[in-house]
């Protein structure tokens, strides 16, 4: 297997104190050393920016000095994988205003003034892996609400800028696990990871 360059992209908001997500990230990153890829690890929750509050601000601002490093790995990464927890049915906030910053014109896409529309998109070449928590199980969540959110983040965000194919890792019923329960998903984490997927 060819080595790949994963930038791992942690959204758990809360940086405090450890998470399953944060468990399920560091068994994906040593499967993937164990197996001669490159890691670099994105944690949103310990980055400084601003909320983006208009359109203006998207398209003009210059990008917050403390998401800089954000994008040369996002840009750098051949795969991509993004961990966070289902909070009111959807991603975190703060891992939504992260994605909302990094993915500006010129660096996620290329915005066609002459037509106003976007014609190019700025991360082709990547695969990615959406790695999401939740406290329902991962049928209910699948079947009877669709995975609404996170098919949104994959067809609207990651998808939008090129990035493809985008597989999905839904892990429910996280408040109740047992020891055996975690030790499961952090193997086939590690095994994705090994993999590269």
């Amino acid at each position: 297997m060819t080595a790949k360059r994963i930038a791992l992209i942690q959204g758990h908001p809360d940086s405090t104190m450890p998470h399953l997500c944060h468990a399920l990230a560091a068994a994906y990153a040593e499967g993937a050393k164990e197996a001669g890829h490159t890691v670099r690890v994105i944690q949103v929750a310990e980055l400084d920016f601003p909320l983006l509050r208009s359109q203006q601000a998207w398209e003009e601002d210059p990008l917050p000095a403390g998401l800089k490093q954000a994008q040369v790995d996002i840009r750098w990464a051949e795969h991509i994988v993004l961990f966070f927890p289902l909070w009111l049915g959807g991603m975190p906030a703060l891992l939504k205003g992260f994605l909302e910053q990094v993915a500006r014109p010129g660096f996620a896409f290329e915005h066609d003034t002459g037509h106003a529309t976007f014609t190019k998109k700025g991360l082709t070449g990547r695969s990615a892996r959406v790695v999401v928590t939740m406290g329902m199980p991962a049928l209910v969540y699948r079947w009877y609400f669709r995975a609404h959110s996170v098919k949104s983040l994959e067809r609207n965000i990651l998808g939008f800028v090129g990035i493809a194919p985008v597989h999905e890792t839904l892990i429910g019923m996280a408040g109740n696990f047992k020891a055996n329960d975690a030790g499961r998903w952090l193997a086939k984490l590690r095994r994705l990871g090994q993999r590269a997927q």
